[in-house]
């Protein structure tokens, strides 16, 4: 019962430091697979996304589809890290760029874990 306690604390106080929401930051989910922008207008700070449950050799890739609908690899392979919470288990993996990265106006970002169907994306718009 106590280690459910401090995990409950742990994962309590992740959500409250997070930073501040600025009007350009998007949370969207497909299946499995989860993906959390950060930023401000056209400028992506960091990027975070999850995987529900855990596994061996669990990677993911940012892919960015322009206005006119090309695709393209924004990162390479990354691998994931996974975390427990209590009952909660996850693979996480995530991106930062110092200074912020900027995209076209309605630029779609995604993500993409090579164990899982569904690639959510966010929007990024002014």
């Amino acid at each position: 019962m106590r280690k459910l306690i401090y995990a409950t604390a742990a994962a309590g106080l992740v959500f409250i430091a997070a930073p501040a929401p600025a009007h350009a930051d998007a949370k969207t989910k497909d299946g499995k697979v989860g993906l959390s922008v950060y930023g401000k207008g056209l400028r992506v700070d960091s990027v975070g996304a999850h995987i529900d449950g855990h596994g061996t050799g669990v990677r993911a890739r940012l892919i960015t589809y322009t206005p006119q609908g090309y695709r393209s690899e924004l990162t390479g392979w990354k691998d994931a890290t996974p975390i427990s919470a209590a009952l909660t288990k996850m693979s996480m993996v995530s991106w930062k760029w110092t200074g912020g990265k900027k995209f076209p106006h309605n630029t779609k970002l995604c993500v993409e874990f090579n164990h899982a169907q569904g690639e959510p994306c966010a929007r990024i718009h002014r």
